[in-house]
């Protein structure tokens, strides 16, 4: 469900209980509910406006999903205390520190208080509350496992978003060295070759083989270094814009990035976590399992993946067993295959599925620890072969000139 109204600046000026003059910026979905929030502070509003906000306030206003995390692991703490819901949501809507996060749990908490259910309440507020998290509040409401369902959301969003870091993690570090590579090779192409070029012309002599077709690189980099920045920049343009609204191309993209050399390894591995702790954390909920497997699917952020989940959705739901039916996309490792029709056998899915996405997360942690040393060999043959090729194409002709002079 989309989110019910927009967030808006307001700036006010006012007076405090103590007769001092005062003005700042809140935000909320109307100007009534910004009014009454500054009337129990005790602030006689004088003038309000709805403004713009500057970019910088965005940004550091702005509610991100990390935010929605600890909002969720204090809500499960205050719950499992005792702390009523709707006294929770206020205590964190007036001590949070991003306005955007005070303005939609103000809106939580006066739907809530209104009389509408905490799930509807949170879907309608900002879509930074999924449908698989207000899924998992609206079992929790019903059960009446509130506490517990939250304790369950925060855990999964924590080891999500620390996954999503080692993933990130792995891929910076072949990234720099990649550009790194092409970034020496571009300006050693534009600003060293042509200085040994200026040298050779006074030869006279004939030049290799090798160190000519390098000059040729580089007075075609120079003559058409514009151009081909802007292909590579049009290029990006048009694989990102693809990306946003190209399914097939998305796919493509997907398939691709799992059948890199070691990163894909990684991406496979953090992927088949983040599924398996999303299916143990729904079908433990009490969500039914064909529920939990599309919830899966959505959050796999893989879509080759997600593709292969809906399959396996579509023949369990047919009466095929789960580990069968993933079995049959070809996609899922043997171990988690094995693991899961364990899980099945002995009923206890929900606990096989978060050992096999802890093992897996282990397992990304262990690579990317050690990522380093897996591809310092490859880097050393890149560079090398890069930048010596680079060099020794230079120094042939001065070598072969004093042998000639010798």
């Amino acid at each position: 469900m989309a989110q019910a109204s927009k967030i808006r600046y307001y700036h006010w000026r006012g007076v405090n209980q103590a007769g001092k003059k005062i003005n700042g910026i809140t935000l909320g979905y109307q100007e009534q509910e910004v009014r009454a929030k500054l009337s129990e502070q005790m602030i006689q509003v004088k003038k309000i406006k709805r403004r713009k906000p500057s970019t910088f306030s965005k940004l550091k206003n702005q509610m991100k999903p990390t935010d929605v995390t600890a909002v969720t692991r204090q809500l499960a703490t205050m719950i499992a205390s005792g702390v009523p819901v709707v006294q929770a949501l206020k205590l964190m809507a007036d001590s949070h520190h991003k306005a955007e996060a005070r303005a939609i749990l103000s809106q939580v908490t006066t739907q809530v208080e209104a009389g509408a259910s905490l799930s509807k309440a949170l879907r309608t507020s900002s879509p930074l509350f999924d449908n698989f998290y207000c899924d998992l509040v609206s079992t929790g409401e019903q059960t009446g496992h509130l506490g517990q369902v939250f304790e369950r959301i925060a855990t999964y969003r924590e080891k999500n978003e620390t996954m999503r870091k080692k993933v990130i993690k792995a891929m910076i570090y072949p990234s720099m060295v990649t550009l790194t590579a092409i970034g020496v090779t571009i300006m050693m192409l534009i600003f060293v070759i042509p200085q040994f070029a200026s040298i050779f012309s006074s030869f006279g002599a004939e030049l290799p083989w090798f160190t000519r077709q390098v000059l040729k690189a580089s007075d075609f980099m120079i003559n058409n270094g514009p151009y081909l920045a802007l292909a590579l920049i049009t290029t990006l343009f048009l694989a990102s814009y693809s990306y946003k609204k190209s399914s097939n191309f998305k796919l493509a993209i997907h398939r691709f990035n799992l059948k890199l050399p070691i990163i894909g390894s990684v991406l496979l591995k953090a992927t088949v976590a983040r599924f398996s702790r999303t299916l143990a954390t729904t079908f433990s909920a009490g969500i039914p399992l064909l529920n939990g497997l599309q919830s899966a699917g959505k959050t796999a952020g893989n879509s080759h993946i997600e593709l292969a989940i809906e399959e396996a959705h579509s023949s369990t739901a047919a009466g095929m067993p789960l580990h069968i039916a993933l079995r049959q996309s070809d996609v899922f490792p043997e171990l988690m295959l094995q693991m899961t029709m364990i899980g099945e056998e002995s009923g206890s899915l929900d606990d096989m599925l978060n050992k096999m996405a802890t093992l897996y997360e282990n397992d990304v942690d262990n690579t990317v620890d050690n990522l380093g040393k897996i591809l310092e060999p490859l880097i050393i043959i890149v560079l090398g072969g890069l930048i010596g090729g680079l060099l020794v194409a230079m120094y042939m002709p001065i070598f072969k000139l004093m042998s000639v002079i010798g």
